[in-house]
């Protein structure tokens, strides 16, 4: 995992926690979205609305459309 990925994770937690968001998210979900927006062509969902929350920009495919 690149620098730029982890540092994407890890704004990205901290914006999810300023907001209000829950604990009960674990790092693995945050590594798992900067990964596939900075290293992968997209994400394999079923979890959208977290996804698209925390990782506005994105690509995604849902498992349902496949």
């Amino acid at each position: 995992m690149s620098l730029e990925t982890s540092l994407e994770a890890s704004r990205a937690w901290r914006d999810y926690r300023r907001r209000g968001g829950p604990r009960r998210r674990v790092a693995a979900d945050f590594l798992i979205g900067a990964h596939a927006l900075h290293q992968a062509d997209r994400l394999l969902t079923r979890d959208q609305g977290f996804y698209r929350t925390c990782f506005k920009t994105l690509a995604m495919l849902d498992t349902g459309s496949v």
